[in-house]
């Protein structure tokens, strides 16, 4: 197997196994969680038992419906002041049609969640993304070639060294514009429970893509 597989094969592992503690927890069935996450009992059967690699937008329902971030399904947390995660850490969770990747570098637990992204879009790759929970922003910095950032007929491309604001309670898209390959780091800001910084109001979230 190589490298890139151990990794994949790892991450499910971990998945699979924090999806049903999580549940187990929580006193949900199988059925309930399904309903609760909007996927199907099924492919949820078949995450929790390490046989299919969900997508980032499953990934998000099943974070949510387990009150939970993302963060919590894949690496470990801890009540220390600090938690140094390895750079072998399984946390590549979605992998483009030209060999692009989003990985998620760490993460706060959740609900109420802040996450670091490094993302890299090769030519011709565009990744298009449902609206996160009402308030979330993101902070965009690309570190080469140029990202396209569009929201329906609205685009925006910002350059290397560049940076942006988005507002992303709506639906979005990435896309690498140009010849080169488009590679930037990302800050998720998002908030679930009154009193959270920003003084979002409490919400039923939808989930991110």
């Amino acid at each position: 197997m190589t490298r890139s597989g151990q990794s994949e094969a790892r991450l499910l592992s971990v998945l699979s196994g924090r999806i049903k503690a999580r549940r187990r927890d929580r006193g949900l069935s199988l059925d309930r969680l399904a309903a609760l996450a909007e996927v199907s009992k099924g492919a949820l059967v078949q995450i929790e038992n390490g046989e299919a690699n969900p997508s980032i937008a499953t990934l998000c329902k099943l974070a949510t419906a387990l009150g939970a971030s993302v963060a919590d399904l894949v690496q470990v947390s801890s009540q220390q002041p600090a938690e140094v995660l390895p750079a072998g850490a399984p946390r590549l969770l979605w992998r483009g049609p030209k060999g692009g990747t989003a990985t998620l570098l760490v993460g706060s637990a959740g609900p109420d969640m802040l996450e670091l992204w490094t993302w890299e879009l090769r030519p011709g790759e565009r990744y298009d993304a449902s609206a996160h929970p009402e308030g979330t922003q993101e902070l965009i910095h690309v570190q080469q070639g140029s990202l396209a950032l569009a929201f329906g007929d609205v685009r925006y491309v910002i350059s290397a060294g560049g940076s942006a604001i988005a507002h992303t309670d709506r639906p979005h898209a990435y896309a690498a514009e140009g010849r080169k390959a488009a590679r930037f780091t990302m800050v998720v800001a998002e908030w679930h429970t009154q009193g959270a910084p920003g003084g979002a109001p409490q919400r039923r979230p939808r989930a991110r893509a």
